[in-house]
């Protein structure tokens, strides 16, 4: 069976990426797998542009297919802040936590309800170009956390349509309509046809 890597060192993405692949013939292996240590200067202001940088990396050094992602919350009444910076808001080596407590900060300032999305750009690269799948799902940002599944801003997220944030649905159901899903299903079918 082949392998390909994917360009993260989350296991809660890496968990929820493989349901969205099962099927595909081939071992999705992560960056925790394969003992890759080393940060992952992420420098574009795009979210294609860093899972790019990411799978580029990657594939450079194993020389084997690649896929990665970057994806993150986007709130429309701070000017689409945090978006490619998700991971890092609240500082370098934010954990969950700390980053949802600032984004709820950032906007107590503003009228409810706080309209953003969550984007998720997925790529898949094998030395010559790059297959590119765009995800998002919409919603309202929340001001008290909610839930335990899921990780990140999860709790904080309502999507349109539902009572219940991303970090309270089941993961059956959050696999199937989040930014992340909608990106990768893409990139499934085109992986299937390997």
């Amino acid at each position: 069976m082949r392998e390909i890597l994917f360009a993260s060192k989350n296991e809660g993405k890496v968990k929820e990426v493989k349901h969205i692949l099962n099927g595909i013939n081939a071992k999705i292996l992560s960056l925790n797998d394969i003992g890759f240590n080393d940060e992952i200067h992420e420098s574009e202001y795009t979210f294609e542009g860093n899972a790019k940088i990411k799978a580029k990396i990657i594939y450079d050094r194993y020389k084997l297919p690649t896929i990665a992602d970057d994806s993150g919350i986007v709130a429309m009444q701070l000017g689409n802040e945090p978006g490619v910076c998700s991971a890092r808001y609240a500082s370098e080596n934010a954990t969950d936590e700390q980053n949802n407590i600032k984004l709820i900060e950032r906007l107590s300032s503003f009228p409810e309800p706080h309209k953003g999305k969550f984007v998720c750009a997925a790529v898949y690269y094998f030395g010559a170009d790059f297959i590119v799948a765009m995800g998002e799902i919409v919603g309202s940002i929340i001001k008290e956390p909610r839930g335990t599944n899921g990780f990140g801003y999860d709790p904080l997220f309502l999507p349109d349509g539902y009572d219940k944030t991303t970090a309270e649905l089941p993961p059956e159901i959050k696999n199937k309509i989040s930014h992340r899903f909608r990106a990768f299903n893409q990139l499934r079918k085109y992986l299937l046809e390997l």
